[in-house]
């Protein structure tokens, strides 16, 4: 069922990208200059009456009278033949791939990346429907077990075992968990601690991080569990700007790919820390905090400017502007000052316990974990 539906994705795309050449073929032989007309999309609005999700803001119309226009035209058509190429094929590639495929022509990734997000535009389509994939980076541990490709992958034999996130998500089956809540981590230290610390198998729970700044196969997996397990999750980030970016990368999507929002946020996402507030409750000493740069300050009254801010979760920006007022920033491990497993064994028990008891989680959840261990996601709905 999933190898069908997957082929009708592929002649779907395939019938686009025809009808998207033929269209430019008409103009050229109508003698027109006007190729095509792209949708701009931003996803950072601060006009507090903008519709924040999905926001497109114009169109960039590409003609043949613009030099940067012919060139960017030239790297589409390109990258287009490739990606038909692949899906004929049933092939898969890499972004890096790609560009090695025409360097001198191409000159940067940068080039190859816009013409990608360009075609999904036009075509109305996510990354993973052109057959493009991303070098996986994200790590998941903890009590989970699922199919990619007819690869097995048991978590659960061992729980605080690092594995790799499947770069090819919509392959991913047969998905079964007993945990109570899934845990995002920034970065893969974190994740390492918690691995130290055995976390996992003292805290029935999925642990996920994008070590950074979240890729694709990342966010698209993370929505995967929180759409088909319907688990709490949560999220851990530095008490930095970036930190707090990446926070709202996973939870609201990214201004690169605002045009696939849709499909790659979590609006399920809570923030459980590091708070700014945190400095005090955990009595971090001086030489723990680290003074904001005006390059932080900037990215900070940026940050605070976006309208989904605003609208959906007000008391972040409570946060984040407490970070700005007291001009100080930290990290995550700045915890284990107190103890090399203060974060496992008090900070996060702490706080999930807090969300799931006193939050309205734990009422929407509680039915569901009840027969949790026997759902399993077999790529066409629970069984």
């Amino acid at each position: 069922m999933e190898g069908n539906r997957g082929s009708l994705e592929r002649i779907e795309v395939l019938r686009k990208i025809t009808e998207l050449t033929r269209s430019m073929i008409v103009e050229l032989s109508n003698g027109s200059s006007k190729m095509i007309a792209i949708d701009r999309f931003k996803s950072y609005c601060t006009n507090s009456l903008e519709n924040w999700f999905n926001l497109s803001e114009g169109k960039d119309v590409l003609t043949l009278q613009r030099e940067s226009h012919v060139r960017r035209l030239d790297v589409l058509l390109r990258v287009l033949l490739i990606i038909q190429q692949l899906l004929r094929e049933n092939r898969h590639s890499s972004k890096r791939d790609m560009y090695y495929m025409h360097p001198s022509i191409f000159t940067d990734q940068s080039v190859v990346d816009r013409a990608i997000n360009d075609i999904c535009i036009l075509l109305q389509c996510s990354r993973h429907n052109l057959n493009v994939v991303s070098v996986g980076n994200g790590l998941v541990m903890g009590w989970l077990r699922f199919s990619e490709a007819g690869r097995r992958f048991d978590c659960l034999k061992k729980p605080n075992s690092a594995q790799f996130i499947p770069v090819q998500v919509e392959e991913v089956t047969d998905i079964a968990t007993a945990a109570d809540y899934i845990l995002v981590v920034e970065k893969e230290s974190v994740f390492q601690r918690l691995a130290n610390d055995r976390f996992c198998s003292r805290n029935r729970c999925i642990v996920i991080t994008g070590r950074g700044y979240p890729d694709v196969p990342t966010r698209r997996f993370l929505r995967l569990l929180v759409d088909v397990l319907a688990l709490p999750a949560f999220c851990l980030v530095d008490c930095d700007p970036y930190g707090f970016d990446i926070l709202t990368t996973y939870r609201f999507g990214s201004m690169q790919m605002a045009y696939d929002a849709k499909n790659l946020r979590i609006p399920q996402l809570q923030w459980i820390g590091a708070f700014a507030s945190d400095s005090e409750k955990y009595d971090l000493p001086e030489q723990c905090l680290i003074p904001l740069t005006s390059k932080d300050k900037r990215r900070t009254e940026a940050l605070l400017q976006r309208c989904y801010l605003r609208r959906e979760v007000p008391h972040w920006r409570l946060e984040l502007d407490s970070m700005l007022q007291r001009g100080v920033k930290f990290e995550i491990e700045a915890l284990s000052v107190h103890n090399i497993s203060f974060l496992s064994d008090h900070y996060l028990p702490s706080k999930i316990e807090s969300e799931l008891t006193t939050g309205k989680l734990i009422g929407d959840y509680q039915s569901i974990h009840s027969t949790n261990m026997g759902l399993v996601w077999n790529g066409n709905g629970m069984s």
